[in-house]
């Protein structure tokens, strides 16, 4: 069975490769975690008061959205309304819980989307379709699914075009009519070119749903490779993950994930071709906590020298010694991605062990003309045999060390 061909929105989605997510809400102000309203069964009518010490009077939208840029990341996923059922943006006169309401006074998902086109960023919005702050989810069902209309209405219609939006809380009720069908028709409606993402969850990574989704979520899990044939429509696949345990900011929480784990995990979304989507916490007010920064910047560093694979190349069916490694198909040439490499040094100072020397890779029909690293432009030897690409993978040079490091070669 043919593989269909994706729609022009979906091609430009996966072509964005790194976005980057951001939980930010009044439970920020708690340090906790965003589901620290239910975990921790707080009061609503406590809660609620948050909004009076919500001030977000640091969230400079523009250095918030410069994090993301100087990570390679293309896009940014930020939660306009969270399960607490806040808004950042203004409802509208559809609810007092909201951003313009709170001690902020203002509109924050203005201010994102105005920075984002600054800044060549494209914007995307999460929004909970599960809410514990309106009484209608639990005792009028409908009349709550029409208000999460109207809300997801004023998202599409007051701020421009937007990349998509990125739906959360249906595995809550998996039983319930959630009139999907409605909700996307006002999308496709006012933006007829958005991507419509609705989480599947930790319990079903990859999921298909409803046929106006156009990617489906690997939550906390590395994605698998979609097996398309015979769909009726092509979906792309996303990786959502958290830089730590949680999503949204937890001051105790310091079991921070290592750049190298940070850089696998985006390289083995990519090699399946689904985008990985990395998540920050902001702090109470909004600002970028220093660990998630600095992570964010160290990833950068990795993009400045290898961006070019991450964006431009596709899912290729060589094998490789190593499993671990794997190449990517770009325009005229192959991207090799190679994990555990040796480097160079001193044995005095040098503790490797690792194999350092010629490599294979197996189911290669295209013709090489030339490789090179990709990082300093150090011309590589190889040989072909049939199918057959061998190449002699030098190691890491004294003084540097990037966990997977790309080879560019020509066709």
């Amino acid at each position: 069975m043919a593989v269909p061909t994706p729609l022009p929105r979906i091609a430009e989605f996966e072509k964005l490769g790194l976005g980057m997510f951001a939980h930010w809400g009044l439970y920020s102000q708690l340090g906790m975690g965003e589901w620290t309203f239910n975990i921790h069964k707080r009061d609503m009518k406590e809660y609620k008061k948050l909004a009076e010490t919500f001030t977000a009077e640091d969230f400079d939208a523009d250095a918030f959205v410069l994090t993301a840029k100087e990570a390679g990341c293309k896009y940014i996923t930020l939660t306009t309304r969270h399960h607490e059922g806040f808004s950042l943006y203004d409802t509208c006169g559809l609810s007092d819980f909201d951003a313009p309401h709170s001690a902020a006074g203002r509109d924050l998902i203005r201010e994102f989307v105005d920075a984002c086109r600054r800044h060549g960023i494209t914007p995307f919005f999460y929004h909970t379709t599960l809410d514990w702050y309106n009484e209608d989810f639990e005792r009028d069902f409908d009349a709550y699914l029409e208000y999460l209309r109207r809300s997801v209405e004023i998202l599409c219609t007051n701020y421009g075009k937007i990349g998509g939006l990125w739906f959360d809380g249906n595995w809550s009720k998996p039983g319930a009519d959630w009139k999907e069908d409605a909700l996307y028709a006002t999308i496709r409606k006012h933006q007829p070119d958005a991507i419509i993402v609705n989480n599947t969850g930790l319990g079903a990574l990859g999921a298909v749903g409803n046929p106006e989704i156009d990617s489906v979520t690997f939550e906390q899990g590395r994605p698998t490779p979609m097996k398309r044939e015979g769909m009726a429509k092509y979906i792309a696949a996303e990786m959502c993950h958290t830089l730590n345990d949680h999503w949204g900011i937890g001051e105790l929480d310091f079991n921070y994930k290592s750049p190298q784990s940070v850089i696998e995990n985006l390289c083995a979304c990519r090699k399946v071709g689904a985008n990985y989507l990395l998540n920050i916490g902001p702090t109470a007010q909004g600002g970028v906590d220093p660990m998630q920064r600095a992570l964010m910047g160290t990833l950068g560093k990795w993009m400045k020298l290898y961006g070019e694979a991450i964006y431009g190349g596709k899912p290729y069916g060589a094998t490789a010694q190593n499993p671990k490694n794997f190449i990517l198909r770009g325009d005229g040439c192959l991207y090799l991605f190679i994990h555990d490499l040796g480097r160079l040094g001193n044995v005095n100072v040098t503790k490797d062990g690792k194999y350092t020397g010629f490599m294979s890779f197996n189911r290669v029909p295209d013709s090489v003309k030339g490789m090179k690293w990709m990082d300093n432009g150090e011309k590589l030897d190889f040989v072909q045999h049939g199918d057959t690409l061998s190449f002699n993978a030098t190691g890491y040079p004294y003084g540097m060390s990037t966990c997977v490091r790309v080879a560019k070669a020509e066709l």
